[in-house]
């Protein structure tokens, strides 16, 4: 019998989960914000809301970089700002390291800890990280994918 999921692994199936709501078709990245195994808020990369999505219109580059999003990160951040969480002590589940400026907003918020699946781009958070005591976790994301394609346990009632 295989083993369930660890907490990390779960959050992060979700983060993966949340991902596949993302409108920007360069990278599909998911964020979920937890505290005390708790889901606070979530985000994943889509435009402002009430302006087109680059899935509608496409992409809005500028040095190589789609504008028109907003990252997943930040738009949990946002949705935690919005309905009044507190999310100071928190730890994020992102299936993607943080970009350098999501990763300024989220030490500035308050949490304390980032799980994150793939590196992508900056080493610079690693460094900031290291200084700020904020706990930086890579999940291999090859265990997740083996306990999400196991199949369903039979219901012995």
């Amino acid at each position: 019998m295989s083993a369930r999921a660890s907490w990390d692994e779960y959050f992060m199936g979700i983060a993966r989960q949340v991902s596949t709501r993302a409108t920007c078709d360069r990278k599909y990245v998911g964020a979920v914000i937890v505290r005390d195994r708790f889901i606070l808020a979530t985000g994943y990369n889509g435009s402002i809301n009430g302006l087109d999505h680059c899935d509608e219109v496409g992409h809005l580059m500028v040095d190589g970089h789609c504008v028109r999003t907003i990252h997943a990160e930040s738009n949990a951040l946002v949705q935690a700002a919005r309905n009044g969480v507190r999310i100071e002590g928190s730890c994020i589940y992102v299936t993607a390291s943080p970009c350098f400026n999501c990763f300024k907003l989220i030490a500035n918020a308050g949490i304390k800890r980032i799980v994150y699946g793939e590196f992508y781009r900056d080493q610079r958070v690693f460094d900031f990280a290291a200084q700020l005591g904020i706990e930086l976790v890579h999940l291999d994301m090859s265990k997740l994918e083996e306990l999400t394609s196991r199949p369903a346990p039979i219901d012995k009632s």
